[in-house]
């Protein structure tokens, strides 16, 4: 759905059964929830309001509840990303399921690798039908315990990026019949020869940022030149490490013959020439990553037709990387830094980079660096009259995202300046829906602090009309909390207080 349309009732319903939950329920013993009737879903309805309660942070041992009945509640494809849930929960509500797929990306410390593998293992259906699992994030248990991803026969595509994850874990992995997508970016793996045990089934395998490898550049193309089958391949690092092998690989002749996207992101020695000798040799390359390299600037690696490229020669590139790396907070960065100098010059709404942005921003809400470039972005891409073009969905959330990045840094004083500049807007502040009470209360602190006087008096603008749109019991709030005091000295009597503060007096 674009951000200009209404929302789809589903997800509209979806949104109201989610944040209302315990009007439908009632609880048993341990505290879960069960639904008062037996209420039959149809099955993708199930996956849709589990991912629903977990991107909207409210599934939790008591709401996971719900999905304890299977007969009525039936999971196939199950999104529990970043959800707060014990190892007994998830056993009890998930595991009884006949999953195809599981996303457990970031979900809390305490249900780990092994309680998941686990809790699946139980499920004799599970351990055939399960074909994806996500546990990107995840930690490992304290206790030598086997993994055991062993039994999970039917896994075809894994991911164990961002854990720490060893050796003898990967010879686990690869004794699995069927697997043919794996993932283990930034993970402690430092020998890559366990893969070779996958070379007549691996079609995807992304291995961005191996810290820990300890195999010389000829021992890892050794490997990968014995993948044949292999269509997608991934060797990025945002580190930029000083490892030649995207330079070795690109210069080796009918290396991996059905390669269809390579990714060398951040890596060094890469040229123009060698990448497009390397993708004419194989006519049916589809992707290059190229973000942070010194390649992506011939006519031949724009990114405007067959072939997407990530990289920063021009705005097609740009857009790419946000897209694709939205997860990895050090290109996300690099693609923001290149996208602000875009912007400047921007005549036209651009709600389609502006929703590239707030993904970034949604993926890395405590990343100062991200959060900085982001928000100079958005004020760039909602100045003037740019913000009447933009959807007021797009804006609601984008407001929102700024808001909480005032809120996580409170002392940085250029991100608070990018924040105030792109929240002092009419259509913002006008018709757009946000938590104005919120707002007031971060501008008025922020206001407390600072003594630009430019700034004091864009801040004080916000604050009148933010003020004119609060109910009687939030200005009275504002005002018992003092901050309306500051507000008086801070920005030395103008009219504009005057009037926020007669307005606040009033009420309180």
């Amino acid at each position: 759905l674009e951000d200009g349309s209404p929302a789809a009732l589903t997800d509209l319903c979806l949104t109201y059964v989610s944040q209302n939950l315990e009007c439908f329920c009632v609880k048993r013993p341990d505290g879960s929830l069960c639904f008062r009737e037996a209420v039959l879903f149809p099955q993708e309805l199930a996956d849709q309001l589990l991912a629903k309660m977990a991107t909207e942070g409210l599934l939790n041992d008591s709401t996971v509840g719900v999905f304890r009945d299977c007969e009525y509640l039936r999971l196939r494809r199950a999104c529990i990303r970043t959800a707060r849930i014990s190892a007994e929960a998830f056993q009890k509500a998930l595991c009884p399921h006949r999953l195809l797929e599981l996303d457990a990306a970031r979900v809390n410390a305490d249900l780990t690798v092994q309680y998941i593998l686990q809790g699946l293992a139980t499920n004799k259906y599970c351990q055939e039908s399960l074909q994806r699992l996500g546990l990107t994030g995840l930690t490992m248990s304290s206790l030598e315990e086997p993994i055991g991803f062993s039994s999970l026969r039917g896994l075809r595509s894994l991911s164990l990026a961002n854990v720490d994850f060893y050796d003898s874990g990967l010879v686990d992995v690869c004794s699995l019949p069927r697997l043919e997508s794996l993932d283990i970016s930034n993970t402690s793996i430092t020998n890559l020869g366990p893969l070779l045990g996958l070379k007549e089934r691996l079609r995807s395998l992304t291995l961005h940022q191996l810290k820990r490898l300890e195999m010389s550049t000829a021992q890892l193309l050794g490997v990968i030149h014995q993948l044949v089958v292999l269509q997608h391949l991934d060797i990025s690092d945002d580190k930029q490490f000083t490892s030649d092998v995207a330079h070795q690989l690109l210069g080796q002749p009918g290396i991996l013959p059905a390669l269809v996207s390579l990714d060398v992101s951040g890596r060094k020695q890469v040229t123009d020439a060698a990448v497009k000798a390397f993708v004419e040799e194989r006519p049916g390359m589809t992707f290059m990553g190229l973000l942070a390299t010194d390649a992506g600037f011939s006519d031949f690696l724009s990114g405007e037709g067959n072939l997407k490229v990530t990289g920063e020669a021009n705005e097609t590139q740009i857009c790419e990387a946000l897209r694709r790396y939205s997860e990895r907070e050090g290109f996300v960065r690099e693609a923001l830094f290149h996208l602000f100098s875009l912007t400047h010059v921007m005549e036209k709404p651009r709600p389609d980079i502006l929703k590239l942005v707030v993904l970034g921003m949604k993926n890395h809400p405590a990343t100062l660096n991200v959060q900085l470039a982001a928000s100079a972005c958005v004020f760039n891409l909602t100045k003037q009259d740019l913000a009447a073009g933009m959807p007021v969905r797009l804006l609601s959330t984008v407001t929102q995202l700024l808001l909480e990045a005032m809120r996580t840094f409170p002392n940085h004083q250029q991100l608070q300046k990018n924040c105030l500049l792109s929240l002092c807007s009419d259509r913002i502040l006008q018709e757009v829906p946000f938590n104005r009470f919120e707002a007031a209360k971060l501008v008025m602190q922020w206001l407390c602090n600072h003594e630009d006087q430019n700034m004091q008096r864009m801040a004080v603008a916000i604050i009148s009309i933010l003020a004119a749109k609060l109910s009687t019991e939030q200005t009275a709030q504002l005002g018992a909390e003092l901050f309306i005091v500051k507000v008086i000295v801070a920005s030395r009597g103008t009219t504009k207080c005057l009037h926020v503060h007669t307005k606040i007096n009033k009420t309180a």
